[in-house]
């Protein structure tokens, strides 16, 4: 039995992903979450949703 370590990383940042990035969008424009201008939350989220989803791609195309 082989299992590849890219699908459950994968898997767990982008649920990570998307909590984080809904969280960003749902607390857009609340005083105090952007203390530089920038949507930490926002812009965190979608990173970790764009690793996730290319840890799954790539396990996906090892098989």
């Amino acid at each position: 039995m082989s299992l590849d370590v890219r699908l459950p990383i994968g898997g767990f940042f982008t649920l990570l992903g998307l909590l984080l990035t809904g969280y960003g969008w749902a607390t857009l424009g609340t005083p105090g979450t952007a203390p530089a201008g920038v949507p930490i939350d926002l812009v965190w989220g979608a990173a970790l949703l764009v690793f996730g989803v290319a840890m799954l791609a790539l396990a996906r195309r090892a098989r």
